[in-house]
């Protein structure tokens, strides 16, 4: 009668308590998910508000404002027949109903600091508005038609230049581990440094030499003027025309990127796990695998990840030298016209795209990584 008992009343014991594990780890997670997204959106809203300071100077870019309008009306004005006619006191009235109505139309009229916190609602539901002086290539003035019309050339020159330095950078520093020592090593190590020059820095050099004084290249630009009518013919111009740009983005960081990588690959591989599987008899190439380039993922992911949300910001010196028609320049070019709408709408893209690569980047550390665990208290990620 015992051994019945206590054969009936097991399963009994262990289903709740199945049920409460499930259950207390899907309430951790969803703990430990609200926490994140609310730190990283704190982040978000705080960085943004801050470039919203920055790109009206506190206020100083509405008084750039007012003095364009009032010249811009000043000079209409002074064209019309009909306001000449009129009194002293009648145009001094005139000219500041017009101004007014500009500045009403533009919200000039409030106090930057209430306008501020209206152009943080709308940046931050992707409310980015219209541009006052710059226009997309259609003749458009809103702000979404003018980034997303740079968009692509930014993505194809940063976004291949990235994966190519990044993808590169690995392999050789994985080569260079397994010859550690080696003249090449030698000479990664002597070159390192040299990565602390910018793209642009080497792209000048280029310029000067492939373009300049040997005349194989372009200096800058897309495609060439016209551009070519047939697809293959276009495409084969701008594959020209990235030569230089590409070059120069990838010397400016492939000795650096292979020198990282390689010593994070000699650190992992002096590790005593990794002499045990030697000493077991696996081939060099499963302990590279299981016991080197496994504990090195999340640092691979993470530096591809900022790799990935780096080249939809582009470079603004280095398209603006090579006169690239991307987000970069175009940036620049807002900057020089005081565009508050463009300048805030590339760095509220470029907050989203952070936010969330960081917050995905903490569920693939658990995945990737068994000493991980989301939101539990050994061991917490991110």
């Amino acid at each position: 009668m015992a051994e019945t008992t206590a054969v009936a009343e097991a399963p009994v014991e262990a289903v709740p308590e199945k049920k409460r594990s499930g259950s207390s780890t899907l309430v951790r997670v969803a703990r430990y998910s609200a926490v994140r997204l609310a730190s990283l959106l704190a982040t978000v809203v705080v960085s943004v508000y801050l470039t919203i300071l920055i790109a009206n100077m506190g206020g100083y870019v509405d008084r750039i404002q007012r003095g364009a309008i009032e010249e811009s009306i000043s000079m209409q004005l002074a064209m019309n027949p009909a306001f000449k006619a009129l009194s002293l006191a009648e145009k001094e009235k005139y000219k500041a109903d017009l101004i007014a109505v500009q500045e009403r139309r533009l919200g000039l009229d409030q106090p930057f600091l209430a306008r501020s916190f209206v152009y943080l609602k709308d940046a931050l539901t992707l409310n980015l508005g219209r541009a006052n002086q710059m226009t997309s290539d259609s003749g458009s003035k809103l702000v979404k038609n003018i980034i997303l019309e740079r968009l692509p050339p930014t993505l194809l020159l940063t976004g291949m230049g990235s994966i190519i330095l990044f993808f590169a950078s690995l392999f050789i520093g994985l080569s260079l581990s397994r010859k550690y020592g080696g003249w090449l090593d030698k000479l990664f190590v002597v070159l390192a440094p040299t990565s602390s020059a910018p793209a642009w820095f080497y792209g000048i050099f280029l310029i000067l030499i492939f373009a300049a004084l040997l005349g194989w290249l372009p200096f800058g630009g897309m495609t060439g003027a016209p551009p070519k009518e047939t697809t293959l013919a276009y495409a084969l111009d701008v594959g020209k025309h990235m030569i230089l740009p590409l070059l120069a983005w990838v010397l400016s960081g492939l000795f650096l990127g292979a020198f990282t990588q390689r010593t994070f690959f000699l650190i992992y591989s002096s590790e005593d796990y990794v002499d045990m599987a030697k000493a077991k008899g696996l081939t060099s190439r499963d302990v590279e695998r299981r016991y080197i380039l496994r504990p090195t993922l999340p640092t691979i992911i993470t530096t591809f990840a900022l790799t990935l949300i780096a080249m939809w910001t582009g470079a603004i010196i280095f398209e603006t030298v090579f006169q690239w028609p991307g987000l970069g320049r175009q940036l620049f070019q807002a900057i020089g016209l005081y565009e508050t709408a463009v300048i805030v709408g590339e760095t509220v893209v470029y907050a989203y795209l952070l936010a969330m690569t960081i917050f995905l980047l903490d569920f693939i550390y658990a995945l990737v990584d068994p000493r991980v665990r989301i939101g539990g208290s050994e061991g917490r990620a991110g």
